[in-house]
């Protein structure tokens, strides 16, 4: 149907649902681009990335097709009756289709938190050596379960798609998340693996105290998309000791993960007593072996072990495409945008992206930092620290917090601060607020804070 379509692109709008891997695959048999667009924007905008697609196929949640009726060559397909059609239980017969290599396979419209979102271009070939770098073909148990609660529009939905076909592994989908529900539907279909971001992680905890549930059939969990406070993390192995944690560090642009902290490498530090060792909860592990990593500083040299500089990357599974413009550098290499460090041990410590970083009098600063040792105060439920524009330094630190208890003296806080890092770290304005604002995929809105603060 998408062949004989004359559509360019396949489009998805929806929650998590069955009709999203087939049109995936459908997509990519036709020869055309798959794009899941974000539903939790505006209509005007949704209209406006659906028109950029155009001429095309969508297929859309019933719910949602009122938003984007009347867009000219764009064909809408209401899910209800797109699975009807093509939710087959019997197989059709397969044609052979060309290598399609270097053809676009995904389009992914970055969420435009700094301007006008721009599609991130994965090829087959991205995707294709990222699954075949990291999963054993079919290699999963018969029992195995993988609970896929990110939305579809993300890499981390899309990936979870690939690895998981490519791994035999049955896939269950959560609509939308709530952690009572992500709790519920791992018990009753004995979920193996998942993947989640910190935020989450914290939700899905809480939510297993108040059920007294201890997802026994769990195996492995994966966590990315934000920084995963060290407190959580640590509560999370308490709480379910039997689980392999898995940190996963990527990005859209590099067909999802480029660093890996496994399961041995978090139970070796969450028992060492060597500072080195145990410091590693907080890293995202090392590079996979099938990419180059190197970091380096803003004239291009390559960083010594423990010298912060921009992550740069580079290898097969490395997009760094956008339509009609590359990011690659020099060699192939693709500057990530983020900020970050390797140990002695090629360990990989991101700091967040090069935007967040606080210049104060000409030192750099990482938000990061701070945010890990405020948290370790027991009145913080959670933090975000940013730089405010300041006439003597230029920028000054200020802190967003989230308290438990009501009263909290901020000259306690900042006591609690000097006491751990130097006193230029320590924030010199400090908010106070009931939450803070988080992206549909747990990434903490920094810039939102900041623009309502200067």
């Amino acid at each position: 149907m998408l062949a004989e379509s004359g559509a360019r692109n396949a489009v998805f709008v929806g929650l998590n649902c069955a009709a999203m891997p087939l049109t995936l695959f459908a997509a990519g048999f036709a020869g055309m681009p798959f794009v899941p667009l974000n539903y939790r924007v505006t209509d005007a905008e949704l209209r406006r990335l659906l028109g950029q697609c155009a001429p095309a196929v969508a297929v859309i949640d019933d719910a949602m097709a009122s938003r984007v009726e009347g867009i000219v060559d764009v064909r809408i397909l209401l899910r209800s009756a797109f699975e009807t059609r093509f939710l087959d239980p019997d197989l059709a017969e397969q044609e052979i289709v060309d290598d399609p290599d270097q053809d676009l396979a995904v389009l992914l419209f970055t969420s435009g938190t700094t301007g006008d979102p721009k599609a991130a271009v994965l090829r087959h070939a991205n995707l294709v050596n990222y699954v075949m770098a990291t999963v054993e073909y079919l290699g999963s148990a018969e029992d195995e379960a993988a609970l896929v609660s990110v939305p579809p529009y993300h890499i981390a939905g899309i990936s979870a798609v690939l690895t998981s076909c490519y791994g035999g592994r049955r896939i269950v989908y959560l609509p939308q998340f709530s952690a009572d529900a992500w709790v519920a539907v791992a018990a009753l279909e004995r979920i193996t693996h998942a993947m989640v971001v910190p935020t989450m992680l914290d939700r899905i905890l809480d939510a297993m105290d108040s059920a007294g549930e201890a997802l026994p059939h769990l195996r492995a969990l994966s966590y990315g998309g934000g920084r995963m406070p060290e407190p959580t993390i640590l509560r999370a192995m308490a709480t379910l000791p039997q689980v392999a944690f898995v940190n996963a560090y990527g990005l859209t642009e590099t067909s999802s993960t480029i660093a890996l902290l496994d399961g041995d490498d978090h139970r070796a530090a969450f028992a060492s007593v060597d500072p080195n060792v145990r410091r590693r909860l907080t890293s995202v592990g090392r590079p996979l072996p099938s990419l180059d990593l190197e970091i380096r500083t803003p004239e291009g040299h390559c960083c010594a072990p423990g010298e912060a500089g921009e992550i740069h990357v580079r290898g097969e599974q490395v997009s760094g495409e956008y339509l009609h413009k590359s990011a690659l550098v020099g060699d192939g290499w693709f500057p990530t945008n983020d900020a970050g460090w390797l140990d002695e041990d090629g360990y990989l410590y991101v700091q967040g992206r090069l935007d967040d970083v606080i210049v104060r009098g000409g030192e750099n600063i990482s938000p990061g930092e701070i945010e890990d040792v405020l948290r370790a105060h027991p009145a913080i439920a959670d933090v975000a620290v940013l730089g405010l524009p300041c006439d003597q330094w230029g920028e000054k630190v200020a802190a967003v917090v989230v308290c438990r208890t009501a009263g909290i003296d901020q000259d306690a806080l900042a006591a609690h601060v000097r006491g751990r890092l130097r006193s230029t770290k320590t924030p010199e304005a400090w908010f106070f607020r009931n939450e803070l604002p988080y992206s549909e995929t747990g990434k903490l809105l920094r810039r939102v804070l900041k623009a309502e603060l200067a």
